[in-house]
């Protein structure tokens, strides 16, 4: 599929999805307490512009949740690649510290959150750890996942040409690794943002889970909806942004 057609196609379906929920909202057919209109929302989100939130403007709310995610998500994704190439190059390696991996996974975010506080207090450091630690997590598994796909008669070919062992990581594993590496980037930049919900959590004044949560709490129902759309919209610019810089970088894989 060409990328305009794919561009019309997703166009005409946020369209469709729009019309529907203005229908069904202005049609008296859902509450506005339940999900307000998009009218309304998109009127919410003019106010928090001009007014701010909780006597702080939008921009600053915006802005500390972006510092947080991308401070944590930087610091995961520099840790988690070369830990996860380790890991997937070196099967003794892999078999120490692959169960750890597996156990922390599951565990959901907001449940380190009483152990962070405990170690770290409530401040900056606390909510950046939170991210990078999920960032590595996924990120980590995903280039380790990389290594081991490479074919075993790519590495046999290299062999016989008599390469080193530093010559086959740097002109073989880790080519073949970038579109896992990329895939993990993706997940875990996702992954980071949506943490950032919970990350502050942990005393935050400032940042876009603040707000939701704060909002919640005084049924400002529109200013959670605004914080969830902003959410996703980011989420969505950050997730294409990661894909445009994969097919810039990648761009032989699949050909």
């Amino acid at each position: 599929m060409k990328p305009e057609q794919s561009f019309r196609i997703s166009a005409l379906a946020v369209a469709v999805v729009l019309v529907a929920w203005l229908t069904a909202t202005v049609g008296g057919f859902v509450g506005e307490k339940v999900l307000p209109s998009p009218v309304v929302i998109a009127r919410e989100l003019w106010t928090l512009i001009e007014q701010g939130y909780a006597g702080t403007p939008l921009y600053q709310h915006l802005y500390a949740s972006l510092l947080r995610t991308f401070v944590g998500f930087g610091c995961g994704a520099a840790l988690a690649i070369p830990v996860g190439l380790a890991i997937g190059y070196n099967p003794y390696l892999y078999a120490v510290v692959s169960p750890f991996l597996a156990m922390l996974r599951p565990i959901p975010v907001i449940a380190y959150i009483p152990l962070v506080i405990l170690w770290f207090g409530i401040g900056e450091f606390s909510k950046i750890l939170l991210i990078s630690l999920t960032s590595f997590l996924y990120i980590s598994v995903n280039a380790a996942a990389g290594v081991k796909s490479v074919s075993i008669d790519l590495i046999r070919a290299a062999q016989s040409l008599g390469v080193s062992r530093r010559q086959m990581f740097l002109h073989v594993v880790l080519p073949e690794s970038l579109p896992y590496i990329f895939a993990g980037l993706r997940i875990g930049a996702a992954v980071s943002w949506a943490v950032v919900v919970a990350a502050e959590l942990v005393a935050a004044q400032r940042g876009l889970g603040y707000m939701i949560m704060d909002a919640a709490t005084f049924f400002r129902i529109p200013s959670v909806y605004v914080g969830v759309v902003l959410i996703g919209s980011i989420g969505f610019f950050i997730d294409r942004s990661i894909g445009i810089a994969e097919r810039r970088l990648v761009h032989w894989h699949g050909r």
